[in-house]
């Protein structure tokens, strides 16, 4: 009996499969005995030049992040202002070793328009440097609108001197849309990319020619397991990930009230007088206000439906929920919710924010 012949992807070789979307290979059912097919992984780095994103522990990662450190070059770090903690790669130190390092905050265009954009470098330079990275430079842009691209290709050429550039951020932060305005500007051209395999790993990377000696290197986007974007259907994404100009939405306030961000966390005010909490999330997510006392029965039978997303109450663990309580002190404090977004609090209140286990809820200093 003849052997059963296995399908490979023209792009990369890999064996197809139907199963799993996250492993190599992968192409949806139907298309799976179509001709020339290529698998989702190669059909996204073609048509939207994106390289496959990866978990900060995985063994290629690491090899990946030793491996830059002893090349020559300089970093761009690439972090979304609107959740600037969720998606700064505490690891970033290893990468840039005693490489320069620009900080490029994307999405700029979701912070409401007023906002004073040299507050906001000093605010990111400041927060870095809390973090151990000392940055070269920072430069505000929106990959989307095409803001700030000049002032960054600037900013890479007076700083790389005549050396490789390095790409790198998490998943979600428009890494991909900066790339590709970054081709279109360096090269002219849209379809110049190439990829090479990082030595010793599995992982690609895009590169594009600066000149005749050196590349601009686009490194896989880094999955960060406490962002909330991490525990959420590509559906409900699209609901809590802002795509244009955050509207702030003030809710007043009295001691034990609470308010609900879909069914994915919530914050309980306990003390510190009737006040406004000034909440930052994308314009698509419900808020909801409701008295403390009631919420935990809200949460148990209205998850999916007035409390969404998720969509599905069934994606969403009660059980593996934490109870995160802070004090914002003696000034204007913001609490944010990694990967979803931030509430804005005057000083002397005392809150309890509930979020997925492994969602971190970090007090800072206000941005606005």
């Amino acid at each position: 009996m003849a052997e059963t012949e296995i399908l490979k992807c023209i792009g990369c070789g890999a064996p197809l499969q139907a199963e799993d979307p996250n492993a190599p290979g992968y192409v949806p059912e139907h298309n799976l005995y179509r001709e020339d097919v290529i698998c989702k992984r190669c059909f996204r780095l073609k048509n939207y030049n994106e390289v496959q994103d990866v978990g900060l522990e995985s063994e290629d990662f690491l090899k990946l992040l030793n491996g830059l450190a002893d090349r020559s070059g300089i970093v761009v770090n690439v972090v979304d202002v609107f959740d600037f903690e969720g998606s700064f790669i505490n690891a970033i130190k290893r990468i840039v070793g005693n490489k320069k390092i620009i900080l490029v905050a994307n999405k700029i265009d979701l912070l409401p328009k007023q906002i004073n954009k040299r507050r906001v470098k000093e605010w990111l330079k400041k927060t870095a440097r809390k973090y151990g990275l000392e940055a070269d430079d920072v430069v505000l842009i929106s990959a989307e609108k095409n803001d700030g691209i000049e002032e960054l290709l600037n900013s890479i050429n007076l700083l790389r001197n005549n050396e490789d550039v390095y790409i790198v951020g998490t998943t979600n932060v428009g890494k991909s849309t900066l790339i590709n305005k970054l081709i279109e500007r360096s090269v002219g051209e849209k379809d110049v990319v190439t990829t090479s395999r990082f030595p010793g790993t599995t992982l690609d990377m895009i590169d594009i020619p600066l000149d005749d000696t050196s590349f601009m290197y686009d490194t896989p986007g880094v999955i960060q397991e406490h962002q909330m974007t991490h525990y959420v259907t590509e559906n409900e994404l699209k609901t809590i990930m802002p795509k244009k100009e955050v509207k702030q939405r003030i809710y007043q306030l009295n001691e034990g009230q609470t308010l609900f961000f879909g069914g994915l966390a919530r914050i309980d005010y306990i003390s510190g007088g009737k006040r406004p909490l000034v909440c930052y999330f994308s314009n698509e997510l419900n808020i909801h206000r409701t008295k403390t006392e009631n919420a935990n029965e809200l949460w148990r039978n209205q998850l999916g439906d007035v409390l969404a997303p998720p969509n599905n109450p069934e994606h969403f663990d009660l059980q593996n929920v934490k109870a995160v309580r802070l004090e914002t002190g003696k000034e204007k404090r913001d609490v944010m919710i990694s990967g979803l977004g931030f509430i804005t609090i005057d000083e002397g209140a005392k809150v309890i924010i509930r979020v997925p286990k492994n969602v971190d809820v970090i007090l800072r200093n206000s941005i606005m």
